[in-house]
């Protein structure tokens, strides 16, 4: 595993990123993957109650509008996994299409290393159709720490995103920090909330209401082993992003 450690810390230290998640996949990920031999199907369903109204540089707006991603993950080892996006937009006026798919490949620290916290490398490449999104091909890089103690779990995702193409491809990396923490109220709920940023170019961040910040109040089911379940409602801290979202994911594991 040297080999695979080496690889990590090469690309945290020379990476200097993106839209945030753009209401597609709206979820702070933990670090652990999923188990080998194993597949989770999940889906992800957003719906923007007040989001842009109007076409900008080509983008169609974003109020009213229904977001369904499919997403499939599969476990190669007991620590690397790849995800597969499917993208779908819904709703009136044109906005109702297949917007694109992202491959999420993701490695994670073994147990065996006896590391404090958790802690996984995820790495996200596609392409998403222009007028859905501003960019049309990009890259996130994910870090991802997280910890439990007794009932309050808390998870980082100091991410990075790169513009390959269309809007922000000249501008390098930008820094889009998630963050989740939750308590366990029984054995079956636990709440929470979860943060959802976007600040501008890596080192050289842009003016505060340029930037994006959502926080959402969400909450977390424990169905049994093979389930998953994660909804919340978000709101928009400033004028750059959207507001008023509701999100749903719901993930069945399959041997």
């Amino acid at each position: 595993m040297k080999p695979l450690l080496t690889a990590i810390i090469f690309i945290l230290f020379f990476i200097s990123t993106s839209q945030a998640q753009d209401n597609y996949e709206i979820q702070v990920y933990g670090s652990s993957t999923v188990e080998k031999g194993q597949t989770m199907v999940e889906l992800h369903s957003n719906f923007t109650f007040d989001g842009s109204k109007t076409t900008v540089n080509g983008v169609l707006p974003t109020n009213h509008v229904f977001h369904e991603t499919i997403e499939i993950t599969h476990g190669w080892t007991s620590c690397f996994e790849t995800g597969f996006y499917i993208f779908n937009s819904v709703g009136n006026d044109g906005r109702t299409a297949y917007v694109g798919s992202h491959l999420r490949p993701r490695v994670a620290a073994p147990e065996s290393w006896h590391w404090p916290v958790g802690v996984s490398l995820s790495t996200e490449f596609g392409f998403q159709k222009a007028a859905f999104a501003g960019s049309t091909f990009d890259l996130e890089i994910r870090p991802i720490v997280d910890k439990k103690w007794n009932k309050l779990y808390v998870s980082f995702n100091p991410t990075l995103g790169k513009s390959f193409a269309g809007e922000d491809s000249d501008i390098g990396f930008v820094f889009e920090p998630n963050l989740k923490a939750s308590y366990d109220v029984s054995n079956v709920v636990a709440l929470g909330f979860e943060y959802y940023g976007a600040t501008g170019r890596f080192f050289h961040y842009s003016p505060i209401q340029q930037q994006e910040h959502a926080v959402y109040l969400a909450t977390d089911l424990n169905f049994g082993e093979n389930w998953e379940f994660n909804a919340g409602y978000g709101v928009g801290l400033t004028q750059s992003g959207d507001s008023g979202i509701i999100k749903i994911i719901l993930g069945r594991r399959f041997k």
